[in-house]
């Protein structure tokens, strides 16, 4: 998860970061959306929507035309843009949801909250698609804050022009799921990203017959909303980052911690959806069979950036997870003091005994960094850890900005230049497949019943 800033926050223990850094930040992003950055939900209303990208079809068959589509300039919705995701490929149809979970064993790390909340959306194989509403990538209210801070985090994105809310997914708002037990899958978003930016691949995963379920991570995560506000925190949370994490030591050790913990209790949690009870914890309505769906005994988990590392580290961890996918995150802590190496994850250290694919580029920005600790993962001589390497492209093509930022660029909202630093000169046509086919193949053919 690099970033080019200078870190900023206060001093994190492992047990979380101090009150200082935590208030410093959340005046900072308030300050950015009193300012007028952030805008309106009623200022986007007024815009308009414009056309949603869905179409009158969601085909599947993998056609290129619809994946040459993505990399065009997004439409226009008055004075902004609407971007595209693709398509699925797969032969089934996909539903989506989103969960409200609270592990009331944890406070919170990041700030002074009584307990650990974490949201969550399941995308899944649907049985019927008819009469459900096809949701949007993100909602009008996390739109609002992702165009402000978004652009802080990346730099070179534009802070005005694009209708972020009005990018719709291909999966339909609580459709019923297949009774077929399905794989499951567990998705950590990079650092300071929400899970939001992993649609496209989530969709893509769940028609060919996985249930993927990613994860925000409160607090590290650009922004969550919640259901509603509570007395000691509002609807919508922003991140406490200001900079690159492992710029800190103590502020990374706690976010991958964290997000450990964030995946294994969501687990615990898709246990007691699979028995038959409703993890919300308000109530919410569960789509109908979704329980059903998980096939708890095949599990898997993929990454990106600070991500990658914790889904690498949850492997070795819990062995309910029996293979995951780290793309491009680093498998060791930063160093301590300047000249020294950082100590690696017991993962890369002592290896693992299910498998594990690496997924890079060759326009990460430390190369040297990143190839210490996977070449010691790579060293240990079981052979189950496996690597891949994508050319032509930068760290944030495993995102959905590998196909928003090329629709940037053709629209003059973003240069060449920052096209290329956030995902490479790699077309949406080539990427685009190349990652889901790596990582869809990788799951099918590791992720067999176990026991």
């Amino acid at each position: 998860m690099p970033r080019k800033q200078d870190s900023e926050g206060g001093q994190a223990g492992t047990a979380g970061v101090g009150r200082r850094a935590v208030t410093k930040s959340a005046a900072l992003v308030a300050g950015l959306l009193l300012a007028g950055g952030g805008g309106s939900a009623a200022e986007a209303q007024a815009r308009g929507r414009g056309p949603t990208g869905q179409g009158g079809s969601t085909g599947r068959g993998g056609s290129t035309g619809q994946e040459q589509q993505a990399g065009q300039a997004g439409a226009r919705a008055g004075d902004d843009i609407t971007v595209r995701l693709p398509a699925p490929t797969g032969p089934h149809r996909t539903g989506v949801t989103t969960l409200y979970l609270v592990d009331r064993s944890r406070r919170d790390p990041w700030e002074p909250l009584p307990v650990r909340e974490v949201m969550v959306t399941a995308c899944y194989p649907a049985r019927a698609v008819h009469g459900y509403p096809v949701a949007p990538q993100m909602t009008e209210e996390a739109a609002q804050s992702f165009k402000v801070i978004d652009p802080l985090l990346h730099p070179g994105l534009p802070k005005s022009g694009v209708n972020w809310a009005a990018t719709m997914s291909h999966s339909h708002t609580d459709a019923p799921a297949q009774t077929v037990p399905r794989p499951v899958l567990l998705h950590s978003p990079g650092g300071g990203d929400p899970r939001t930016l992993g649609t496209g691949l989530a969709e893509e995963l769940a028609s060919h017959g996985h249930v993927v379920v990613t994860i925000d991570h409160p607090g590290d995560a650009s922004e969550v909303e919640f259901p509603h506000q509570t007395q000691y925190r509002e609807k919508v949370r922003h991140t406490v980052f200001r900079g690159d994490p492992r710029t800190d030591p103590k502020i990374f050790r706690t976010a991958i911690d964290t997000r450990i913990a964030d995946i294994r209790f969501v687990l615990d949690q898709l246990a007691l959806l699979a028995a038959g009870h409703n993890p919300d914890a308000e109530g919410g309505g569960v789509p109908e069979d979704l329980g059903r769906a998980l096939d708890l005994r095949r599990v898997g988990a993929y990454g990106h950036s600070a991500g990658g590392t914790a889904v690498s580290e949850a492997l070795y961890e819990d062995r309910r997870i029996g293979a995951a996918v780290d793309l491009e995150g680093c498998l060791d802590h930063p160093p301590e003091a300047p000249g020294r190496e950082g100590q690696l994850f017991p993962v890369a250290r002592h290896g693992v005994d299910r498998p594990l694919l690496l997924m890079g580029t060759d326009g990460f920005p430390d190369p040297k960094g990143l190839e210490r600790s996977w070449s010691a993962m790579l060293a240990h001589p079981r052979g189950h850890t496996h690597r891949r390497q994508l050319r032509h492209a930068a760290h944030w093509v495993f995102t959905d900005y590998a196909v928003m930022a090329p629709q940037l660029q053709a629209a003059g909202l973003m240069t060449a230049h920052d096209r290329n630093k956030l995902v490479g000169p790699i077309a949406p046509e080539a990427s685009v497949p190349r990652v889901r086919k790596y990582v869809h193949t990788f799951f099918a053919e590791h992720l067999s019943v176990r026991g």
